[in-house]
């Protein structure tokens, strides 16, 4: 651990986050936010063939809010909507040699902004929905008003 809070990764993650910034036109957007901390997060994707061909994000928080934004978009460029939405926090937190506890919701965060982005793009192409994900949609909207 760098600092015995976070790993080397989460700390180049965080100093030089990859796929920063938005995407002119994208095909679906992420917004999710979590209250108690403050986090916000738009995630943006880019999509042809039922592939990420491109994939942005902006993340207003801490460092471990910033490391699992950046980590989410390295593990599904280049994958089908399919293989992305298999992608789950503990794949986040593993590929970032580990969280801390406390900061465990941050993962959670970044996948369900990914979440979000790819329910966005299904609805505006009107492509079947999977049950698992409208479940995840509804408690993505849920904790924005709570």
């Amino acid at each position: 651990m760098a600092n015995n809070i976070y790993s080397e990764k989460v700390i180049e993650h965080f100093r030089n986050p990859h796929n920063y910034g938005k995407i002119e036109k994208p095909d679906g957007i992420g917004k999710v936010g979590n209250l108690k901390c403050g986090d916000v997060m738009h995630l943006y994707i880019k999509v042809e063939k039922d592939v990420i061909k491109d994939i942005r994000f902006e993340t207003f928080g801490c460092a471990a809010a910033i490391a699992t934004s950046s980590v989410v978009t390295d593990l599904v460029k280049g994958k089908t909507i399919k293989q992305a939405l298999k992608i789950d926090n503990n794949a986040v937190v593993k590929s970032l040699g580990g969280l801390p506890l406390i900061k465990i919701h941050c993962s959670l965060l970044a996948i369900d902004a990914l979440q979000e982005a790819i329910y966005d793009y299904l609805v505006n192409n009107k492509k079947p929905i999977p049950e698992k994900l409208k479940k995840a949609h509804q408690r993505a909207q849920k904790s924005l008003t709570h």
